[in-house]
């Protein structure tokens, strides 16, 4: 199964989480978030990384233009769009960032919304459902109706967010395991305060995760390989560099 932690800030938090176990690491690349963290950042985070690691940004209603910019200074593998994207700046985005992964997150606030992503879901790589907020984008802490989702079978993987914790995270994915759901998405549930990680909490949610057998959350195959020598990783550990 997949483990995103978003809202990564802080260079040794990033390798200390990709040590624990997520595959992928976000990086709020809004302004107006708490959570914000520039391209600058990002790409130090990223470096000591190995390259099975994702690395997705997360954008809101900005012009491809800043997006493509933003990916090329943080050396991205990944986006996820947040705002009001349509399938048609996807399919566009997807023109310019052929291999980058393409994840379109949407806020469900009633069955109406599952629709919506069936749509988008031909159009992009992977889907994201958080919670509604009329206010926040995402970072909520709120959880969605989870029971809604039993029948949500789109043809793209998708994944799961919205207030998850590492004391809610099985009871959330349990019935999840036949409707290509490939994994979770977590922020304010492993934090101690926007942006800033405890890590306890995340080694507890990977406690959790940890007897879930692979044969029934299994981990896809990354589509979006990145070169091992653009990432190399001395004696394949991960420094944390010095302050």
């Amino acid at each position: 199964m997949r483990v995103k932690i978003c809202g990564i800030t802080k260079v040794e938090q990033g390798i200390a989480i990709a040590r624990l176990g997520a595959q992928a690491l976000g990086f709020i690349c809004v302004r107006a978030s708490p959570r914000y963290v520039s391209p600058e950042t990002i790409r130090l985070i990223v470096e000591p990384l190995p390259a099975n690691i994702d690395r997705i940004g997360v954008f809101a209603n900005t012009t491809i233009e800043n997006l493509c910019q933003v990916v090329a200074a943080s050396n991205l593998s990944g986006v996820q769009l947040h705002g009001d994207e349509t399938a048609e700046y996807c399919d566009r985005l997807r023109e310019f960032l052929p291999t980058i992964e393409i994840i379109k997150a949407l806020r469900v606030k009633t069955p109406e919304t599952l629709d919506i992503a069936n749509i988008y879901a031909v159009h992009v790589d992977t889907l994201l459902l958080d919670a509604y907020h009329p206010e926040q984008l995402g970072g909520t802490g709120k959880t969605l109706d989870w029971q809604i989702l039993a029948e949500f079978r789109p043809k793209c993987p998708w994944l799961l967010a919205g207030g998850l914790r590492p004391d809610n995270v099985l009871n959330a994915i349990g019935s999840f395991a036949d409707n290509n759901f490939s994994g979770i998405d977590l922020s304010s549930g492993v934090e101690i305060s926007p942006g800033d990680k405890d890590l306890t909490k995340v080694a507890h949610l990977f406690d959790q995760l940890f007897p879930i057998p692979n044969s029934q959350f299994p981990i896809p195959n990354s589509q979006f390989p990145i070169p091992n020598s653009q990432f190399p990783i001395p004696n394949s550990q991960f420094p944390i560099p010095n302050d």
